[in-house]
């Protein structure tokens, strides 16, 4: 019998998935409503995500307009931005907001490259963890006699592949992301 991957295969995924989430809300420089994803605000006593309060619209490649559907809220919008401290500039006027992505110098895009190398990293060790608790439990089950000698070398063999292959996704993943920020 062999090892059944598609959980794990599942949840490789979602590490994909998390790690192209976490790139794209880092400011890169250019214009993008996704910067503003994990930013709340305190609206009538509860916390909203901004694109829940308000609309977002690319002004420019440079620049975000939030238009809040209810203009009492520019100001605590405003704080959210500036207290998220994501090195963006905002400026306000009756109408909403204008956020507005600096010019990235050599330093800052340095930093960037270097954060995104630690959030690939991060993915790795989830990789690795996942892969040790599958190693385990196919271990488990041919102590258990479910499983064969034969048949726990091809499941690690399988199981290398799934983890080389996911590791080759999250490095491409980075590699987009990096030739984004230095460009």
């Amino acid at each position: 019998m062999m090892y059944n991957f598609t959980n794990f295969k599942n949840e490789l995924k979602k590490v994909e998935e998390f790690l192209s989430k976490e790139y794209r809300e880092l400011n890169s420089g250019r214009a993008s409503p996704l910067v503003l994803d994990s930013i709340s605000v305190e609206t009538y006593g509860a916390y909203q995500p901004i694109k829940n309060v308000a609309s977002i619209n690319i002004e420019d490649p440079k620049t975000l307009r939030i238009a809040p559907w209810d203009k009492n809220q520019i100001k605590a919008i405003e704080k959210a931005v500036l207290i998220a401290d994501l090195g963006l500039s905002v400026s306000t006027d009756e109408a909403g907001l204008r956020v507005i992505f600096p010019q990235l110098t050599t330093e800052t895009r340095q930093k960037l490259v270097k954060v995104l190398k630690e959030k690939l990293e991060d993915s790795r060790i989830t990789v690795r963890r996942e892969r040790g608790n599958i190693w385990e439990e196919i271990q488990k089950l041919e102590k258990e006699g479910a499983m064969t000698e034969d048949e726990r070398d091809r499941s690690k063999e399988e199981l290398q592949k799934v983890v080389d292959e996911v590791n080759a996704n999250l490095e491409n993943i980075f590699e987009k992301k990096e030739k984004e920020v230095m460009n």
